[in-house]
């Protein structure tokens, strides 16, 4: 497995394990804003991890194969037009790269040496942005997925049920805000984005979660 194939798994287990947090840290929420019962809460933190296991493991093994199909149907065009245009292509290459500011020249002669080493490649990364020697595993992406879910659920679930009635609440906010700066913090460390700016983000998402749901739960409280 090539590094970008490992960072792109990688990815979607942090955001598995961010995505178990939030939703489970919801419904066991939700939950204690209706009852005190910790069987309740408990059946139904469970009964979220199993659902959010198998549909994110599923949904990352369509999602991927989906994207797998597209990106097979476009190698197909694009042999299929190397082979019937291919003037055509190479034209819309050069063009391409004289948009960046390379001049006619210059881009004629890079778009031709390129295409003398492996044509099919490069047409394919130009013309679809993509790189046609690169695929992501879809049983590894929904393996990653089904370990990762649970593994983010265990810790609200944990939490709600373990600590004493008074401050079960409280010391879930505080367990899930936690978890919740780690996984996002990661996530964009591994998109090269603003760290802090995406960790916040995620704080605020998960608490917003967390405060709807109470807020519906108390709805039913007896």
């Amino acid at each position: 497995m090539k590094l970008s194939e490992k960072v792109n798994v990688l990815r979607a287990s942090v955001m598995g394990a961010n995505d178990g947090i939030v939703s489970v840290a919801g419904i066991v929420i939700g939950v204690a804003g209706a009852t005190a019962n910790n069987y309740a809460i408990l059946i139904s933190g469970l009964s979220g991890m199993l659902a959010g296991t198998v549909s994110m493991a599923m949904g990352e093994y369509v999602s991927v194969n989906a994207e797998r199909d597209g990106q097979k149907r476009a190698i197909t065009e694009e042999s299929r037009a190397l082979d019937d245009d291919y003037q055509g292509e190479f034209d819309f290459i050069q063009h391409k790269y004289m948009k960046t500011g390379i001049s006619g020249d210059l881009a004629k002669k890079a778009t031709g040496e390129m295409l003398s080493r492996d044509p099919l490649n490069v047409a394919v990364r130009e013309r679809f942005g993509f790189d046609s020697g690169e695929t992501t595993s879809a049983v590894a992406a929904a393996v990653s997925s089904m370990i990762a879910f649970p593994t983010g659920s265990i810790l609200p679930l944990v939490a709600i049920t373990l600590f004493p009635p008074a401050i079960k609440l409280w010391a879930t906010v505080v367990a899930v805000v936690i978890a919740l700066t780690i996984t996002g913090y990661i996530a964009a460390a591994l998109g090269n984005a603003n760290r802090w700016k995406a960790a916040l983000r995620n704080v605020v998402s998960g608490l917003l979660t967390m405060a709807v749901t109470y807020w519906i739960g108390t709805l039913f409280a007896h």
